[in-house]
């Protein structure tokens, strides 16, 4: 069974560049071949809808491997009950990444003509700090 739902465009191309991720850097075979597949089926959507952004792509994939990297530290952190400054600041970072994600995600619907825009609403602080 396949069920087929509306996503921004954004969306799509944040998917697929998490699948990529997925397919360089999983171990299991079987766990790659998966995500392979579902890449494959959104890359043809994608290439139907002439959807192509490959500078903001490229973007979204750089900000999601240093999401994958923030996670895999947490998790360390985690397993060993550590959960010291430098966990705080993998936190921090955690939400600042995701942030910039949203925000290339919204560029991306906006200057495509996207039907659906995903929103977010925080509250305000400085990325720089």
């Amino acid at each position: 069974m396949m069920i087929h739902i509306p996503v921004s465009v954004g969306e799509l191309l944040d998917k697929m560049t998490i699948l990529e991720i997925k397919t360089e850097r999983i171990a299991d075979a079987k766990k790659r071949k998966n995500c392979q597949k579902e890449y494959d089926l959104l890359e043809h959507i994608a290439k139907t809808h002439g959807i192509l952004f490959m500078a903001e792509r490229a973007e979204l994939k750089r900000v999601n491997e240093w999401l994958w990297e923030i996670e895999d530290s947490m998790r360390k952190k985690e397993a060993k009950k550590e959960f010291d400054q430098d966990f705080i600041e993998l936190t921090r970072d955690e939400y600042r990444a995701n942030d910039t994600r949203a925000k290339i995600k919204k560029e991306i619907n906006l200057a495509s003509g996207s039907e659906l825009i995903e929103e977010k609403e925080y509250v305000a602080y400085d990325l720089n700090k």
